[in-house]
């Protein structure tokens, strides 16, 4: 349990970060909902008592005010989930170089701010937990997912040095590297490799998504809650620098 507890999760309007901004809710979080739709943040966030903050990720003072705001709200940040991120897909030749500086900005650079603005947040008190939903392509490569693939990469890199140096001060950082999640950003990935690959949506999750995994399904975004509850628990106060693998056997072979 986490409670008495105040939680920043980005990406917290839908799939993933909707989840985990509920669980953690539900386990006694206060929970700041910080996501770019800003209605559909209000809408997470008014359903479990929380606060939204709509913020691009992707501009340093938003990431800045996504900390600040959660602070003067409730007065302290113990918890921090950096879940937001997003997909293109495209051969390396034909990637759009401003895409992948997007890419990058959200989904490394922002967790790596965030993480530095609520660090003194974390280390006055003693204790603090900070979880980054990294992939399973974080650990393997497919193709055409370059700028996905390279940021979850060093978002696990990022998950270890700040583990290291957050163990003295009470603070836990872990990643987290789930296969492919029942959620909009992966129905969207299907349509996507679909067309890369001139093959049927079905063809894609039975021969591309799910051929490697030993259990033949989408993982539920409650699945991956219910592991960040967790890590952000006293419990689970002996756990840092670790890449969690949920990934349906994915791996295994």
């Amino acid at each position: 349990m986490s409670e008495g507890r105040v939680a920043i999760v980005t990406g917290g309007a839908g799939g993933i970060g909707q989840a985990v901004a509920g669980r953690l809710a539900v386990d006694g979080c206060r929970v700041a909902v910080v996501d770019r739709d800003g209605q559909q943040a209000s809408s997470v966030a008014d359903a479990i008592g929380g606060l939204a903050i709509q913020a691009d990720l992707s501009r340093r003072a938003d990431c800045r005010r996504a900390v600040d705001e959660t602070v003067a709200h409730f007065g302290r940040a113990d918890i921090l989930v950096n879940n937001a991120g997003f997909q293109h897909i495209a051969p390396i030749a034909d990637f759009p170089e401003e895409m992948w500086d997007n890419l990058l900005a959200v989904m490394l650079t922002a967790p790596f701010l965030l993480t530095k603005y609520i660090w003194p947040q974390m280390a006055d008190r003693g204790w603090g937990r900070i979880v980054n939903i990294s992939s399973i392509h974080g650990k393997v490569a497919s193709p055409f997912k370059a700028g996905y693939i390279s940021a979850k990469h060093g978002l696990i890199g990022l998950t270890r040095t700040a583990a290291l140096e957050g163990g003295s001060q009470g603070i836990t950082v872990n990643a987290i590297c789930p296969a492919y999640v029942r959620t909009p950003l992966v129905e969207s990935q299907i349509d996507a490799q679909a067309q890369s690959r001139k093959i049927s949506a079905d063809e894609v999750l039975s021969q591309v998504m799910l051929e490697p995994a030993a259990i033949k399904r989408l993982i539920e975004p409650d699945e991956i809650a219910g592991l960040v509850a967790y890590l952000c628990s006293d419990g689970a106060g002996a756990v840092t620098g670790a890449a969690w693998d949920i990934d349906l056997g994915w791996t295994a072979r």
